[in-house]
């Protein structure tokens, strides 16, 4: 009896493994064929080239500008940009324990995007640019 038991449960312990292993099979199948499939960037147009290059650009300035005015190292600023020509997104983000004069960052960031856009020859309003501070 002990060994009808004994047998059942190898049998079946073999029995699952076995179909474990074709379903490990088949997903790798999958995933070898999805992986060769060729993958196609959407293409690039010039203006999003620009938007880039302006975003990169102000980026650097606003970095360049808040280390020579205040004495925030350059490793603690935190930046992220986004939005288009018409509107500009800006967050910059400061240590927790870092003293920082949120009028004086603004008034950074403001003069970084007239001269930024003055070198470039766009127009960005005031009204559409959005400057948040945060501190992590």
């Amino acid at each position: 009896m002990k060994q009808a038991i004994i047998s059942g449960i190898v049998f079946s312990s073999i029995l699952l493994v076995g179909c474990n292993e074709e379903q490990k099979e088949e997903v790798q199948a999958k995933m070898t064929e999805e992986s060769k499939q060729e993958v196609v960037d959407a293409p690039k147009n010039e203006e999003d080239d620009g938007i880039s290059k302006l975003l990169s650009e102000l980026r650097e300035k606003i970095i360049v500008s808040i280390t020579e005015q205040t004495s925030i190292e350059e490793d603690s600023i935190a930046i992220m940009l986004g939005g288009n020509v018409k509107a500009i997104d800006v967050s910059v983000g400061f240590p927790k324990d870092e003293k920082v004069d949120d009028t004086l960052i603004q008034q950074i960031v403001k003069d970084s995007i007239k001269n930024v856009s003055k070198t470039e020859n766009v127009v960005i309003s005031e009204e559409n640019t959005k400057i948040i501070i945060e501190k992590y």
